[in-house]
Order: structure tokens, then sequence, then C-alpha cells
């Protein structure tokens, strides 16, 4: 019985976001909330015993351009967008 081409590359992780810098841990939380809001699956990689080493937030390969997009969406909305997202979301509770 012959198969199709092996699927599950698709399924490999990309980072979307990689980080050393003291921030790095809140960031990837960040990033990792926005793409679970706009149903990107992802996981944040990191140590927080040893905060030195990089950060990572990981997707599915073949959500890798969508999250590169969303990405550059919120960091072109700017924080003013996040307040008021922040805003809506509490109105609404």
């Amino acid at each position: 019985m012959a198969q199709g081409p092996d699927p599950s590359s698709s399924l490999d992780l990309a980072p979307v976001f990689r980080s050393c810098n003291i921030d790095a841990e809140l960031e990837a939380e960040n990033i990792h909330a926005i793409l679970e809001a706009n149903g990107v699956p992802s996981l944040v990689r990191g140590d927080r015993v040893i905060p030195s080493l990089e950060f990572q937030v990981l997707v599915p390969r073949a959500n890798l351009e969508e999250a590169e997009r969303l990405l550059a969406e919120a960091r072109a909305a700017g924080p003013a967008a996040a307040d008021e997202a922040e805003a809506s979301s509490e109105e609404n509770r």
C-alpha cells in the first residue's frame, strides 16, 4: 500500500521569537498570549530558574507565517492597541 508524503514536518516546531534579554520571559509570555488568542498554537520554552538562558516561542511550522504576520500587526499597533484591548476585555466581564 503506497502512502503519500509524510505530513509530520508541518507539525515540527519553529521559533517565532527568541531572546536572552532580561525581559525575554515576559515578552515570550505576551507573544504566546497574542498567538493563542488568535488561534495559533504556541509553546514557550525557557528556564525560569536560570533566566539568562534563551526564551523561545515555538509554533508548528505550518503556522509560522501566520504567527509572524500576527506579531508584525501587534507591533505596528503598538501599546495603545494593547491598552484598548485590555479595556475592552475588562468591560466584557
